[in-house]
C-alpha cells in the first residue's frame, strides 16, 4: 500500500514541471499556457527509503523492493471551475479519487511566466482553489441531500447516517469551512470517506520558489506557512525547476548539486515524509535472502492487519509476528543476532505495529 495524491494549483505555477520530476518523465507536458495538462497524468514512483538498503545488505537479499506512491497531476484549476470554467468540473472528479491534495503555490517572480490573474498571491490563490472546492462540495451534497430523502423516510439506517453528515458538512460549507475541519465520530469515519468530498481530503501546501531561495523559503512561503499553520496543514518549500534538474542527474550527481544548493535531500524526498504525515502513515519491513521489502500501513495498525497487507490469508490466519526494530536489527547485524541478544520480540493480535519494525509473521493455512 502506497498512497495517491493528487497535485492542484492554478494554472503556471509549476505543477506540471514538478510533476515532471518527480515521476522521471515528460508525461506531463510543462508548457507556458494555461491548461497544458489536458488529461490528468498519473505517474509512480518509489518511495525513498536507505533503511532498505542497509537492511539488504545485512539480509544479503537479492531484492529490494520500495512502497510506491502515486501522483495524480490535475489541470489548473480556475475561479468559476465548479461552475464548468475552464476544463471544471471533469477534474474536480479527479480528485475525489486522491487519498491527499497537494496544493502547488507560485511563491516565484519570474515575468516570463504569465499568472492567469495578473498577479503573484500564493495566499489569494490558495484561497481561490478552496472556494472552487467547497462550491463544488456543496453542489454535491445538496444533490445527495435531495436523492437521500425517500430512504430517509422509509427508515434506512445507513441513509438517515449519511443524511446526517451531509447536513454537518453543508452547515460547514455554508459557513466556509472546508470538510476537513469538522470533527468525525470513530462510528462515523467509513461513511464519512465514502461521502468523497473534495474539501475533507488532507493537504499539503507546496512552495515551488525559485532556485536560490529553495532552502530557506521566501517572504511569500513564509505567508503560506503561517496560512497553513492557521489550518492545522503541511507545508513543503521546493523549487520545481531544481527538482527538474535532478531528475536528470545520477545519484551521485544529485547529492553534490543539492550540496552545492544548502539542501540535504530532494524535493520528492520531503514532499513524500510530509505526505506520510499528513496521513498518519508509517513504514514496516519484511527481510530475507530472497528480498528485503518496504510495506506502508496507517499508525494504530494492529499485527494481523499490516500482515494482511501483504496477503489477506496472513490476516485471517494470524498466530503471531517475529518483530525487531530496524536499530536492533541492524546493531545487531540481523536476525540471528537479535535473536540472542533477546531483542526479537513474540507478539500477538493486539500488536501495534511501530514504524521500521522487521517483521516475519507465522500464520496457519
Amino acid at each position: 500500500m502506497g498512497f495517491k495524491m493528487g497535485i492542484v494549483g492554478m494554472p503556471n505555477v509549476g505543477k506540471s514541471t514538478l510533476f515532471n520530476a518527480l515521476t522521471r518523465t515528460a508525461a506531463a507536458q510543462a508548457a507556458n499556457f494555461p491548461f497544458c495538462t489536458i488529461e490528468p497524468n498519473v505517474g509512480e514512483v518509489a518511495v525513498p527509503d536507505r533503511r532498505l538498503d542497509t537492511l539488504a545488505g545485512i539480509a544479503g537479499s537479492r531484492a529490494i523492493v520500495p512502497t510506491r506512491m502515486t501522483f495524480v497531476d490535475i489541470a489548473g484549476l480556475v475561479k468559476g471551475a465548479a461552475q464548468g470554467e475552464g476544463l471544471g468540473n471533469q477534474f474536480l472528479a479527479n480528485i475525489r479519487e486522491c487519498d491527499a491534495v497537494a496544493h502547488v503555490l507560485r511563491c516565484f517572480e519570474d515575468d516570463d511566466v504569465t499568472h492567469v490573474d495578473g498577479r503573484i498571491d500564493p495566499v489569494e490563490d490558495a484561497a481561490t482553489i478552496e472556494t472552487e472546492l467547497m462550491l463544488a462540495d456543496l453542489d454535491s451534497v445538496e444533490r445527495r441531500l435531495q436523492n437521500l430523502s425517500r430512504k430517509v423516510r422509509g427508515g434506512d439506517k445507513d441513509a438517515v447516517q449519511q443524511e446526517r453528515l451531509l447536513k454537518e458538512a453543508q452547515a460547514a460549507l455554508e459557513d466556509g469551512r472546508p470538510a476537513r475541519s469538522i470533527e468525525v465520530a470513530a462510528d462515523d469515519a467509513k461513511a464519512w470517506r465514502l461521502l468523497q468530498l473534495l474539501t475533507s481530503k488532507p493537504i499539503l501546501y507546496v512552495c515551488n520558489v525559485a532556485e536560490d531561495e529553495a532552502a530557506t523559503g521566501n517572504s511569500q512561503s513564509a505567508r503560506v506557512a503561517e496560512m497553513a499553520a492557521g489550518q492545522g496543514a503541511g507545508t513543503v518549500t521546493i523549487s520545481a525547476r531544481i527538482e527538474e534538474e535532478i531528475a536528470q542527474l545520477d545519484q551521485e550527481e544529485a547529492a553534490e548539486f543539492l550540496s552545492e544548493l544548502g539542501l540535504e535531500e530532494p524535493g520528492l524526498d520531503r514532499l513524500i515524509k510530509a505526505g506520510y504525515d499528513l496521513l498518519g502513515l508509517q513504514t514496516y519491513f519484511t527481510v530475507g535472502p530472497k528480498e528485503t521489502r518496504a510495506w506502508t500501513i496507517p499508525r494504530g495498525t494492529l499485527a494481523p492487519q499490516a500482515a494482511g497487507v501483504i496477503h489477506g490469508d496472513f490476516e485471517r490466519g494470524f498466530i503471531r509476528a517475529e518483530t525487531t526494530a530496524y536499530d536492533d536489527y541492524v546493531a545487531l547485524g540481523g536476525e540471528a543476532g537479535a535473536k540472542d541478544a533477546g531483542k526479537m520480540r513474540v507478539e500477538g493480535k493486539s500488536y501495534e505495529v511501530k514504524e521500521g519494525d522487521v517483521m516475519h509473521f507465522l500464520h496457519s493455512g
